[in-house]
């Protein structure tokens, strides 16, 4: 019998232990765990054991992400960061990512409360859904160029956001990707963007001004729900859909300078 649960322990023992294929620590004495993506041939940025809550603030203080990793003599070029990669560690206070990286994953740093400081390099093509969520200490964010799409909550309740630029290459603002963003006071949208999506801007109490382009098509539900910073606004001609409640609640609106459109919501 007691064979039979050695037996059982030894082979549940590798898949508790760890998920992520290497751990490297770089010459600061920071410990980074990566998977192998391509193939093999290239590798992303995770986190450490077999989910991101295995462990703790695996990742504290600054981070340097290395563009090139060398293990057992093999070089690998760190393409990305994975799906909750950071998540939750609360540690956190900066990161650098190298111009090496062309995807942030899915909630890659959810709930970094304490994360101050990020620059996202003219490589990344790609941020995931919710990948910033409740960065709460997170004071100033430049999207680049390189970056097409604010995808879903990327930046939802980050509370401390004060500085915004939003590259002039992205052409869809997701639903709720600026939400609760309280102390944002103004937002400059580029003439690339043709869609506001559902709650993008929902709760940004501190917004006072917000410049919206006439290549904006559509506004779509709550866009800007509980904004009451806002005291006027206009809605340029190119816009043909404005969604239900898309400024409802904000209760300091005086003035809207509004041109045709083909339907507005409630």
């Amino acid at each position: 019998m007691k064979k039979q649960v050695l037996f059982v322990i030894l082979m549940v023992l590798p898949l508790v232990a760890s998920a992520h294929d290497i751990a490297v620590t770089n010459a600061d004495g920071v410990t980074i765990y990566y998977n192998y993506t391509n193939d093999g041939t290239e590798l992303a940025v995770t986190f450490r054991g077999r989910s991101y809550h295995s462990y703790s603030n695996e990742y504290t203080g600054n981070v340097v992400i290395p563009e090139e990793v060398t293990d057992e003599d093999k070089t690998y070029k760190v393409t990305s960061i994975g799906n909750n990669a950071f998540c939750e560690c609360t540690g956190l206070t900066s990161v650098t990512i190298p111009n090496s990286v062309t995807t942030i994953g899915d909630m890659a740093f959810e709930g970094c409360t304490y994360l101050i400081s990020i620059e996202i390099p003219n490589s990344v093509t790609f941020i995931g859904i919710d990948a910033f969520m409740d960065c709460s200490s997170l004071t100033s964010v430049t999207i680049p160029n390189s970056v097409t799409s604010i995808d879903y909550g990327t930046f939802d309740g980050c509370s401390g956001l004060t500085s915004l630029t939003i590259g002039s290459s992205v052409t869809r603002i997701g639903d709720y990707a600026f939400a609760y963003c309280s102390c944002l006071t103004s937002v400059t949208i580029p003439n690339s963007v043709t869609s506001i999506g559902q709650y993008a801007f929902y709760g940004c109490t501190g917004l006072t001004s917000i410049d919206i382009p006439n290549t904006v098509t559509e506004i779509r539900e709550q866009a800007f729900y509980g904004c009451t910073g806002l005291t006027s606004i206009y809605i340029p001609s190119s816009i043909v859909y404005i969604g239900n409640a898309a400024f409802g609640d904000c209760t300091n609106l005086a003035a809207v300078h509004i041109s045709d459109l083909t339907q507005i919501g409630h």
